[in-house]
């Protein structure tokens, strides 16, 4: 549950990276830290802790205004410590990485850099990366991240910058999320959109398999292979009191007062009362297909696994199929029996950046054979369908979630 922000242009980047980290705080983290530029060179600010205590530290730092990067980082690969934390440095210290995500080849890759003379300060997977990119700079930092995610196995969400090219940072996205804010004279990055519409309200959601590198007046999308993207550009729709906590004292309680509403908005529209059925826009499944469908398969974690399992009751009450209800996060290790009768639907509840969630559904798309015609299905709320490549998608429309409590992610 780490947080990521980034910024290019003139205003001073420590407001405004502390502030997207202060609107990602509800992801929960145990670390913090910034890099950005004193007198052109990578200076880094990093604590346990919260962040008011990396601000307290910031009071002591000077940095250029222009460029920055930010994390909050919740501990998976080494403890919570000030070394572990975000950002991490490359073996010249001019190169600053911060990741959201596993790379779950870590340590082979460890390995080989270790054969060069590469020396590790960290426990952590990151700073892996940030060698790896060292080792493959030639002038040209795009280039380098993308020599880099080659080698890489598993999950990221990176943003990266280098004291050499002062005016760009590049980043990319597999299986974690990450957000473009656009505009006229700035750029903007975040790992959530809430981090963001401070600023701009025209976004762009990278895709998996997607490479940014982002300079004012000149921002370029590419595929990880260095094919040249159209990406789509959205209109965010949110006022920023949709995430603030509105008097509340904290966002759990916030939300909790507002579930009526949330409610009446995720159904509004949707009831068709003179026919006596429910309308859902983006299902396209002819009534052709739902009779052949013998099995329905739900797959979720944490909050979404309690609503699919309410979910199962009410399916098999009024239609009277068998329902099943996977954790995820355990069926992407798995070989499920799926034929063409059966409906699978993924679930999330924190606009689409489950990665369990979404892990599982990438896998299973690409593991089952499209020869089966298996009708396949997505429960998402809003903002989701940007990031993920979907056959069929249904937003929630219930609104921001600041809340994340009763998130219980299985292997979180």
């Amino acid at each position: 549950m780490c947080g990521i922000v980034g910024y290019i242009g003139k205003r001073d980047m420590v407001p405004i990276l502390i502030g997207g980290l202060h609107r990602l705080e509800y992801r929960g983290y145990d670390s913090a830290g910034l890099a950005g530029l004193n007198r052109g060179r990578l200076a880094t600010v990093k604590t346990v802790g919260r962040l008011s205590e990396l601000k307290s530290r910031l009071h002591a730092a000077e940095f250029d205004a222009g460029i920055g990067i930010g994390h909050t980082r919740w501990a998976t690969h080494g403890e919570p410590s000030e070394v572990n934390a975000h950002p991490h440095t490359d073996a010249s210290g001019k190169i600053a990485v911060v990741h959201n995500g596993i790379i779950e080849n870590y340590e082979s890759l460890k390995t080989w850099l270790k054969g060069r003379g590469h020396h590790f300060r960290s426990g952590t997977d990151t700073e892996v990366l940030a060698h790896l990119i060292g080792v493959f700079y030639e002038g040209d930092l795009t280039v380098a991240v993308r020599k880099t995610l080659h080698l890489v196995e598993g999950a990221y969400g990176i943003a990266v910058f280098s004291q050499e090219e002062p005016d760009t940072i590049v980043a990319a996205r597999q299986g974690s999320p990450l957000v473009v804010g656009l505009h006229d004279t700035e750029c903007f990055l975040a790992s959530d959109v809430a981090a963001l519409i401070e600023h701009t309200d025209r976004v762009v959601y990278l895709k998996d398999g997607e490479q940014v590198m982002l300079s004012p007046g000149n921002i370029r999308f590419h595929a990880i292979d260095g094919t040249e993207l159209q990406p789509e550009e959205i209109k965010v729709t949110w006022e920023l009191a949709e995430i603030e906590r509105g008097g509340f004292e904290h966002f759990m309680l916030k939300e909790i007062f507002e579930q009526p509403t949330a409610i009446r908005n995720a159904l509004r529209g949707r009831l068709d009362v003179q026919q006596g059925t429910a309308r859902l826009g983006g299902l396209k499944l002819s009534p052709e297909v739902l009779r052949k469908v013998r099995r329905i398969v739900l797959t979720a974690c944490g909050t979404s696994w309690h609503a699919a399992l309410v979910g199962e009751y009410i399916i098999e009450e009024l239609a009277r199929i068998p329902v099943e209800v996977e954790y995820a996060s355990e069926f992407r290790y798995r070989q499920p029996i799926v034929d063409d009768e059966t409906l699978i639907f993924a679930i999330s509840q924190s606009r689409g950046e489950t990665g369990w969630r979404a892990y599982a559904w990438h896998l299973q798309r690409g593991r089952i054979d499209d020869r089966q015609r298996v009708r396949r299905g997505s429960l998402y709320p809003c903002g989701a369908g940007n990031r993920c490549r979907l056959h069929q998608s249904l937003y929630r429309s219930g609104g921001g979630t600041g809340g994340v409590g009763a998130c219980t992610e299985s292997g979180a």
